[in-house]
């Protein structure tokens, strides 16, 4: 059984780009609803082309009030929808415990930034400050798989995301 540990982290704490100094803009694109922009996502990463298995950040800047409760809500639909029957009733149960205390409430404006770390797990950061880590590499697959799975909700971002036109 794979354990979660999720830390709050001090504000002194390094920012995102400490763990990626030489990270670039590989693509960005709009989260649209019933045509609501939600948020605009971006991706980072050191390597081009983009490499899903090398460490990366996802950039998320809200346009519209979220609370934690719905982002975890969808986080979680999404990585049962991805993922079918892979995951026990149990793990995902932690791993929506563990996304209630790494998430925050956002309002148009704020950032959220994800940082997927190869075989550790994913960093969670506002503007500010380190909010959390989740040390386990299959949340950490299966939440970004949310933006990057070929099955992804949202196409055309997934294809932005990477660089390519949708």
């Amino acid at each position: 059984m794979t354990m979660l540990l999720c830390m709050a982290i001090p504000a002194q704490a390094a920012t995102w780009r400490d763990h990626l100094p030489q990270a670039q803009t590989i693509g960005s694109g709009d989260l649209r609803w019933f045509g609501l922009r939600i948020y605009t996502a971006k991706l980072w990463s050191e390597k081009k082309p983009f490499d899903l298995n090398a460490p990366f950040a996802l950039e998320l800047t809200y346009h519209r009030n979220i609370s934690r409760a719905q982002f975890v809500e969808t986080s979680l639909d999404e990585i049962e929808r991805l993922s079918g029957s892979r995951y026990s009733a149990e793990t995902l149960k932690r791993w929506q415990g563990e996304m209630g205390r790494a998430f925050t409430d956002v309002k148009a404006g704020d950032q959220l930034i994800g940082v997927f770390i190869p075989n550790q797990g994913a960093r969670f950061y506002n503007q500010n400050q380190l909010l959390a880590e989740i040390r386990d590499p299959e949340f950490a697959k299966a939440f970004f798989a949310i933006w990057f799975d070929a099955r992804s909700k949202d196409k055309d971002l997934r294809a932005q995301l990477l660089g390519n036109s949708p």
